[in-house]
């Protein structure tokens, strides 16, 4: 281990967790991070199991995150950061038990299960002035990321509308198996929140929304689904959008969408030209502007390069998505390093504390619109 690594902690996302990995890898790759400990699971055992296979002590694998916090807190050599992937539910109990003791937090997406915990959760980072990143990890990917860039630049003019999509199928294999909200927390309210696919994949289209065009979503007129069996939760939905400044949109979310396997995507329309965007060819963002013929703008050198790195290692399609969490906690590094040095931090794109704020409030928002009629709701 390294001294001057950050001594990175896991809370969930052990064996059979595909973001798990992700995770784990991406904080290694970036060099910035030692990943040291981990309640990995919810029984001891089960996270001794994942712990050996990802490398971290028996001494510092815990049975519960509560554990965790107070022996790590304990130790002169414990975690300074710790990454929370649990059920949505679990985030806020989790930030509050490490944001006491000074740790600094990487926090998968929605930020929490329902908005009072995303407050409550506001308040406690604020007074432990620490760093704070939310995993919407589509931001790290390069050709948004260029999208953005020429937006902030001027290229589009003034936005005139806004469309994101996340369609997806998962649940369906839910839907003819033999999965319940008993076996399977995204199904269970207890441990999902208040939103099923709304918050599980919605989030990051009302995310990219705004971070890309710099816009908030100031009001939601939405219509969210409980479609088949597993009725206690959205599976799918669409909302229309107004953002601060007079742009509209619309954003659907669904997991109910038949032979999608992961179909997220934008569609920006300005007084000046348009971007699209789609993961499903990740390296490919179609510009064009008005009196010119439209481009196809792909990753330069360095950003391949990254990709290249994954490639070699048998991730395939799966490279940008991981050199993105490699591009997440290279910056959260640089984050927890700024505020450990008492300097500035160099500007970044990762998520914060206020994103992660603001897509609760989006989620709390459209679930009371959909409740009350699809009327108009203020965030």
């Amino acid at each position: 281990m390294s001294k001057n690594k950050i001594r990175l902690g896991l809370i969930g996302g052990g064996k059979g967790s595909i973001i798990g990995d992700i995770h784990r890898m991406g904080a290694l790759r970036s060099g910035a991070f030692d990943v040291v400990a981990g309640a990995l699971s919810s029984t001891k055992e089960r996270a001794d199991a994942s712990a050996t296979a990802a490398g971290i002590p028996l001494d510092r694998s815990y049975g519960s995150f509560l554990d965790m916090a107070e022996a790590e807190a304990a130790r002169p050599d414990g975690i300074e950061a710790v990454a929370i992937l649990t059920p949505n539910a679990l985030h806020a109990p989790a930030i509050h038990a490490f944001a006491r003791h000074g740790v600094h937090i990487i926090c998968e997406k929605p930020m929490t299960g329902d908005l009072p915990q995303a407050t409550s959760v506001v308040a406690a980072v604020e007074a432990a002035n620490i760093a704070f990143i939310v995993a919407h990890s589509y931001t790290a990917f390069a050709m948004p990321r260029r999208a953005r860039a020429l937006i902030a630049a001027g290229a589009l003019g003034d936005i005139r509308t806004v469309h994101v999509a996340y369609l997806q199928d998962g649940r369906v294999a839910l839907e003819h198996g033999d999965a319940s909200p008993a076996t399977h927390w995204h199904l269970d309210p207890a441990k999902s929140g208040i939103s099923g696919t709304l918050a599980d994949v919605g989030s990051h289209a009302a995310h990219m929304a705004s971070w890309l065009t710099g816009l908030a979503i100031e009001e939601v007129c939405a219509d969210l689904s409980a479609l088949g069996r597993h009725n206690l939760l959205d599976n799918d939905g669409n909302a229309l959008l107004r953002f601060k400044g007079g742009a509209k949109g619309t954003l659907a979310a669904s997991q109910m969408a038949i032979g999608k396997a992961n179909g997220f995507g934008f569609y920006l329309y300005g007084t000046k030209g348009s971007l699209t965007w789609s993961v499903e060819t990740p390296n490919e963002l179609h510009f064009a502007q008005f009196g010119k013929a439209p481009e196809v703008l792909t990753p330069d050198d360095a950003e391949r390069a990254e990709d290249a790195h994954w490639e070699t290692m048998g991730f395939g399609p799966f490279a940008p998505y991981t050199s993105a969490f490699t591009r997440l906690y290279t910056e959260a590094g640089e984050r927890i390093n700024a505020l450990k040095e008492g300097r500035a931090a160099k500007p970044d794109h990762a998520p914060d504390l206020m994103a992660g704020l603001n897509v609760m409030k989006f989620i709390n928002a459209a679930v009371k619109s959909s409740a009350n009629g699809s009327v108009w709701v203020k965030l």
